[in-house]
């Protein structure tokens, strides 16, 4: 019996090293194979570099950015970045990525609607996505400038990402609870849907100015900052807080974030009832079937970054897009994409069609903000969002969207709002929040109609054009 038993024993630690010793095997093989990759992709961008032209000519009304280049996994997204993270609106754009080419056209102005004339920004462009950029991206960094998030430390910055349900005054009760923890809030991107919020944030100690790297003191921030966000009556499972590694565009993050809390579901995306049914979005899944795509046709109300947007959603899904039309018809755009699976599969079930429209209907609405907007300058101190967002949640308001920006010792924010029933601002309560906050900062009101484009947040380390002359009667 004994010797059965060992006998057992020793041909189970057999198989057990056997599998161990499989399993290495693979997971060398992989390496191996990541790595032959890496050389083929370096080597194959080396013998046909990409190639980037800007036309200035051929268009009246626009520029041309011509881009061509060997195709790969999520390329058009990080071509489609660069343009939109230099605030340049794109009307038009033809993409064509078969045969393992990689052809576009955008046809882009910039914020007043003029052609792309700027010299920094078109050599940014040309260094962003033409050889040398494409080059270091393939070593895992980005040669552009661009808002990134993730990184447990930015330079002297520490990252923190937040993700739970949403409620009026939170954004409130977590920039107090940062300041109260001597944390000084330099950078912030606040998004909010279906009853779901995501923010970045980005801090560092309000003595020394440095990142926040003790473990004891991030772990009592990550505590503190989890007990908001569960809130009173939440069981707390979709609050998360997380200190997390590695580089991702801030823009995408957030849409990551919301992905994955599902904000897609919940009841269905809410539709806003101030909003025009006809600025509804119409998206449609069909099948090309003597091509073998699956073809996505877009309809709904024209704004900035849309583009990016979707195109986010679709690559974060594991879908390749390989033909695109998108253009800009009055306030609307029209755009179609023909995908496949990263497998070369179709959609082929209703199930998965109806989830590729939920989740697109709900990446657009994510950033649409209508009602008002504050535009808030002043120079940065510590304290200065909590103080703020302390303002706004005493007069009954929600934030539904913000940008936090801080450039040397100026501080640019914009906060969207609503009331606490999510209806639109009473104007007593914009002239009350005028006289209140007036007195510490400048500050600039404006609505948000229903058809007109949003301006975007100025992001990390990057100043918006929107800002224009409020910023410069602040300097002044």
């Amino acid at each position: 019996m004994i010797a059965i038993e060992c006998g057992a024993k020793t041909q189970l630690s057999l198989q057990i090293e056997n599998a161990k010793i499989s399993r290495e095997c693979k997971i060398a093989f992989m390496i191996r194979k990541i790595k032959k990759n890496k050389v083929y992709e370096n080597l194959s961008l080396r013998i046909n570099p990409p190639r980037v032209s800007i036309d200035n000519a051929t268009c009246r009304d626009c520029t041309l950015v011509k881009v061509d280049s060997l195709n790969k996994t999520g390329i058009l997204l990080e071509v489609v970045q660069v343009l939109t993270d230099l605030d340049l609106i794109i009307s038009k754009a033809y993409i064509s990525s078969d045969g393992g080419w990689f052809m576009d056209v955008f046809h882009v102005t910039d914020q007043q609607g003029n052609k792309v004339t700027d010299a920094r920004t078109i050599e940014h462009i040309e260094k962003a996505l033409g050889p040398k950029g494409h080059i270091m991206a393939t070593d895992g960094m980005k040669a552009w400038s661009g808002k990134r998030v993730g990184v447990h430390s930015i330079g002297d910055h520490t990252a923190i990402e937040l993700i739970g349900r949403d409620r009026p005054g939170l954004l409130s009760e977590i920039s107090a609870v940062l300041t109260n923890l001597h944390c000084n809030v330099v950078a912030a991107e606040v998004w909010t849907h279906n009853m779901h919020v995501a923010c970045v944030l980005y801090v560092n100690d309000d003595t020394t100015g440095r990142a926040v790297e003790d473990p004891i003191r991030l772990s009592a921030m990550e505590e503190q900052l989890k007990n908001i966000l569960r809130g009173c009556e939440d069981d707390g499972k979709a609050a998360r807080t997380s200190f997390s590694m590695g580089f991702t565009h801030v823009d995408r993050r957030l849409h990551q974030m919301m992905f994955a809390a599902r904000d897609y579901e919940d009841g269905g995306v809410t539709e806003d009832k101030s909003s025009d049914p006809a600025f509804q979005p119409i998206i449609t899944v069909e099948r090309c079937e003597h091509k073998g795509y699956s073809v996505v046709n877009v309809r709904c109300k024209d704004r900035p970054k849309l583009l990016f947007d979707i195109v986010c959603t679709l690559t974060d899904m594991q879908y390749v897009v390989f033909h695109a039309s998108i253009s800009s018809s009055g306030p609307y755009a029209l755009q179609e994409y023909y995908i496949r699976h990263m497998d070369g599969c179709t959609l082929d079930t209703e199930g998965e069609k109806q989830r590729v429209i939920k989740c697109l209907e709900a990446a657009i609405r994510r950033r649409v903000c209508e009602g008002l907007s504050f535009e808030l300058c002043a120079r940065d101190r510590v304290g200065l969002l909590s103080e703020v967002t302390r303002i706004f949640r005493e007069n009954g308001l929600t934030v539904t969207r913000a940008g936090v920006t801080t450039v040397g010792d100026k501080a640019m924010n914009i906060f969207y709002v609503r009331d606490a029933s999510g209806n639109p601002v009473d104007m007593k309560t914009v002239d009350a929040l005028r006289k209140e906050i007036g007195h510490i900062m400048k500050v600039n009101v404006k609505k948000v109609p229903v058809s007109a484009e949003v301006p975007e947040s100025s992001g990390w380390g990057k100043t918006s054009l929107f800002f224009g002359n409020l910023f410069e009667r602040f300097l002044a």
